[in-house]
């Protein structure tokens, strides 16, 4: 007899990239460091502010 309150088991689950997820989280942990430094908003090549429009886009931008 099977559980009804227990969700299906999906036969196919994608591969996890785990090169991916350590970039991503690498991404994240960069622009932590750069909101605590007060940098989060400056190109990192160039110190020119990166709009907001882009930085709501993708949180962890680092160039404009």
């Amino acid at each position: 007899m099977s559980d009804p309150y227990q969700a299906p088991i999906p036969q196919s689950l994608p591969p996890i990239d785990l090169d991916k997820i350590e970039a991503d989280l690498a991404g994240v942990e960069a622009a932590l460091e750069r909101l605590e430094s007060g940098t989060y908003w400056a190109d990192e090549v160039t110190g020119q502010e990166i709009p907001s429009e882009l930085l709501a886009e993708d949180p962890t931008r680092r160039r404009a």
